[in-house]
């Protein structure tokens, strides 16, 4: 899944539970909840051992996609103050919302991390996916958990 619907998800959860004993934890498990809905998923992995490394159009898609999750982690931190913890525990579960694909960049930007333990990891998270073979329904499904997301903050 791409990173804006997690950090949606993250996003809600800090807002729901603004305990972050209780919410960073529950952001970190959607993580892995929220990979097995079917999505669409750049081919990073694949494109990594074909070609040795992410294809341009990948790493743009991904830089976008960087981008826009964290204006939307950012902008809801914003959007609380001056409640400081509420803004923090907000970035806090967005990051965690992500974290488990954010540990695997280095694997497809550095040759040398590739092995041992590290493959494993990213071979069990993308074990964990379940893709769509269409991107038109996998990105719509995001897009439903985006929206979902939101409605469950309001």
């Amino acid at each position: 899944m791409l990173e804006t619907p997690h950090v949606a998800v993250g996003i809600a959860i800090a807002t729901k539970f603004p305990n972050p004993w209780v919410s960073i934890p529950l952001a970190l498990a959607s993580h892995f909840i929220l990979d097995k809905v079917p999505h669409w998923n750049p081919h990073t992995y694949t494109e990594t051992q074909r070609l040795g490394r992410p294809s341009q159009k990948t790493v743009t898609l991904t830089i976008i996609d960087i981008i826009f999750s964290l204006g939307l982690g950012f902008g809801a931190a914003n959007s609380v103050l001056p409640n400081i913890p509420l803004a923090l525990t907000i970035i806090t579960c967005s990051l965690a919302s992500v974290l488990p694909d954010v540990s695997k960049y280095p694997f497809f930007l550095f040759k040398k991390t590739r092995k041992g333990f590290y493959k494993k990891w990213v071979l069990f998270e993308r074990s964990m996916q379940v893709e769509t073979k269409s991107p038109f329904w996998g990105l719509l499904t995001q897009v439903f958990v985006i929206l979902a997301s939101y409605i469950w903050i309001i």
